[in-house]
């Protein structure tokens, strides 16, 4: 091939064309337009090539096979006409690659994800190696568009249109292991002899052997899959779930839902035609341009330490974790699932541990229940996992990290019993959700060594994490808390040792606001569907139940103390605490819950609260009073540097709490409706409500100059 072509090949023996795809200066394959006018040159040599028999193909990358389209090329379309015209490109050279009359088989190592595992798909044979990194899928919809070169088309028929669309309808990424028992690779190796096998599976494709698939689901497929009345059942059951779960805010799911019941219906080429147009519509969506925006901000933070100039983090093979109660059991068994280091857990008592260790465990057994793991992986992780009532083993351990009561003087005793049983450069690492690191070093020898590690609840579920460094804080120290969060597969924003941090900070007035409407008339359950309809994963009074009250209490109660009135406590909601209605971890909040499951509001609650349901303020000021409050805040806190950047701020809203991702975030969300109409309206609701809506100074300036957070 031409000199710095992405694609080069070369014959074998038995006439096999060897091709391998490796983007130069990149550190990932990724299908832009100058590649595809690259593999559309190269098939055509290799057809035109009489000693060519078959083709295996490869990724020169060590790591990923193909991860997808290059986005960048995406963001630059204008028109849903360009759009499609893209899309309609893909699926030409695609089908190329499906008619091709030299047989091809892939050799899958690494990500294999969107326009990737579309090529993946086009071909007659795909061999995958059984490593983790080996992660094959159809992300588009977490992008606000849909696979738009024949995956819509191809995976349906492949694995039957019930498996296909609990892939392509949430952008699902699946291990190797899962991809070949749904039959979309047809064999899983080991790495080392991933080139061997693909290999003779083209020379046998070039004698003329070609592989015969089962039908997809047996029987039952059958019944589903197989025929119209069928697939008309799994279409309505389909539409139903992804309206349920997006409440239409993200069109992308059901356009794709319409693609692949097109092609059914309709043939290839119609459903080729209509997934082209599909498209086309959806990639010039402000959904889809806030996703993928989010998408840039993450893979950024990806690389971003937080701190100019990062020294090289402290690798991390052995942590510690004081406090054997939820969170540090949610941290220990996240730890060893994802960055499988050797972890030790303490308490105070032996009962505790062994609560501990059993919760940490069962973060381990879930990925064994899911296929995650295989049993032989899944033991050599527990082996890692250990506890006592004291320290002995804390001794080698790189990282602590304390999940105790949330007191400072006990935070101050575990931290100088830690540093008494650690090495110098040992880093103590606070996960606290309401008290101030550089208080908590105040009792510290070794301050530089002290940070803040703010994770959420449940640990094994929520992506975000906070990392607070006080002003004494090594750089170093930084690195490594940033570092050692992503390994447990978290995105980490660094954010000002302030009261609240970032999420408790913008999160607060937001709660707050609820229990206002509440004691105004407002019922419990309206005040959650408005906001789920607004987009968020649960309304704001479910989630006080599932942070629980007393926790709540306590962070309302050091906001209060630290910025005054704005924050002033809800009355009605002490009364929760005091009748030991704590939320989802007891059994009983503002609702009644049964095996875990929220039930139905509780009724008594009403009477607890000295509040009555008369309907209260129109929906949409509900609305308006609960999502203003919070934008005010973000704002304020963006003024006083609680985050490096906006950027930060909306991934962390997002990820921390479920700020609507459609929507941008809040700052994103404050730059759509303008810094002049929110000033206006918070001034209207100040007048009302009092002080709390009093538009800050960052808005205010911004309404004059016209500015927003984002250019």
């Amino acid at each position: 091939m031409a000199p710095g072509a992405a694609l080069t090949w070369e014959l074998a023996d038995d006439g096999v064309a060897v091709v391998t795809f490796d983007l130069k200066n990149e550190p990932v394959n990724k299908i832009s337009a100058a590649v595809k006018q690259d593999l559309l040159a190269t098939f055509e040599a290799l057809e035109h090539d009489t000693a060519v028999r078959a083709v295996a193909f490869f990724s020169g990358k060590p790591e990923n096979f193909i991860a997808g389209a290059d986005i960048e090329e995406f963001v630059r379309l204008t028109t849903a006409a360009e759009a499609e015209r893209l899309s309609a490109e893909g699926q030409e050279l695609l089908g190329r690659v499906a008619r091709s009359p030299k047989p091809l088989a892939v050799g899958i190592h690494g990500a294999c994800l969107g326009g990737g595992l579309e090529f993946a798909l086009a071909c007659g044979y795909r061999v995958a190696s059984d490593h983790p990194r080996t992660q094959l899928g159809l992300p588009e919809v977490q992008l606000g568009i849909l696979p738009g070169a024949g995956g819509c088309q191809r995976l349906p028929r492949l694995i039957g249109a019930r498996a296909a669309l609990d892939i392509i309808l949430a952008g699902k990424v699946e291990s190797a292991r899962k991809a070949f028992r749904l039959g979309i690779v047809d064999e899983l190796v080991h790495p080392a002899i991933l080139r061997d096998v693909t290999m003779a599976a083209a020379q046998r494709m070039a004698g003329g052997w070609r592989p015969r698939r089962k039908r997809p689901g047996g029987f039952r497929g059958w019944l589903l899959d197989g025929n119209p009345l069928g697939r008309r059942l799994v279409f309505r059951a389909a539409r139903k779930q992804v309206l349920g779960q997006t409440h239409g805010n993200y069109p992308a799911p059901l356009a794709a839902l319409e693609a692949v019941e097109h092609g059914l219906r309709h043939g290839m080429t119609a459903g080729l035609k209509r997934e082209a147009q599909l498209f086309g519509q959806l990639a010039v969506t402000d959904v889809s341009r806030k996703l993928v925006q989010i998408f840039f901000a993450t893979t950024a933070l990806k690389k971003d330490f937080g701190i100019p100039n990062p020294p090289p983090p402290t690798v991390v093979s052995r942590l510690g974790v004081v406090g054997a109660g939820f969170m540090g059991s949610g941290i220990a068994g996240t730890a060893i699932a994802q960055a499988a280091v050797d972890v030790r857990i303490k308490d105070a008592d032996l009962p505790r541990v062994a609560k501990g260790l059993a919760a940490a465990r069962e973060i381990l057994d879930d990925r064994l229940k899911r296929r995650r793991i295989t049993p032989y992986e899944h033991a050599r992780l527990i082996a890692l996992l250990s506890g006592s009532d004291h320290y002995t083993g804390f001794g080698r351990a790189e990282l602590v990290i304390e999940a105790v009561f949330e007191d400072l003087q006990v935070k101050q005793q575990v931290l100088h019993e830690v540093e008494t049983v650690t090495a110098p450069d040992a880093v103590f690492a606070s996960n606290t959700s309401t008290i101030l690191i550089h208080r908590i070093a105040e009792a510290a020898s070794r301050p530089e060594q002290v940070i803040g590690m703010h994770f959420f609840s449940p640990v094994a579920r929520m992506p975000l994490l906070e990392v607070i460094p006080s002003g004494r804080t090594a750089p170093q120290v930084v690195s490594t808390a940033v570092g050692f969060g992503r390994r447990m597969g978290k995105t980490a924003i660094v954010v000002k040792d302030s009261p609240g941090f970032w999420i408790n900070r913008i999160l607060t007035p937001y709660m707050n606001e609820a229990g206002h409407l509440l004691v105004e008339g407002v019922a419990i359950e309206e005040i959650d569907r408005l906001m789920v309809e607004f987009g968020f994963p649960v309304g704001p009074i479910t989630l006080m139940d599932e942070v629980g009250m007393d926790v709540g209490e306590k962070v309302v109660g050091v906001m209060h103390e630290a910025f005054g009135e704005r924050f002033a406590p809800v009355p009605a909601f002490a009364g929760m605490v005091k009748s030991g209605r704590l939320g989802r971890k007891v059994g009983k909040g503002f609702y009644q819950y049964a095996g875990g499951k929220k039930r139905s509001v509780d009724s008594a609650v009403y009477e607890l609260i000295g509040a009555h349901p008369n309907g209260g303020p129109r929906p949409a000021e509900i609305i308006q009073r609960l999502v203003l409050v919070m934008l005010n805040e973000a704002a304020r806190g963006v003024g006083e540097g609680i985050v490096r950047s906006p950027r930060d701020g909306d991934v962390g809203a997002i990820f921390g709490f479920g700020f609507p991702a459609f929507r941008g975030g809040p700052l994103r969300h404050a730059d759509d409706l303008g810094a002049a109409r929110i000033v206006s309206e918070l001034e209207r609701l100040a007048e009302r409500y009092g002080a709390r809506f009093a538009p800050c100074d960052v808005l205010r300036e911004q309404a004059q100059r016209n500015a927003k957070f984002h250019p």
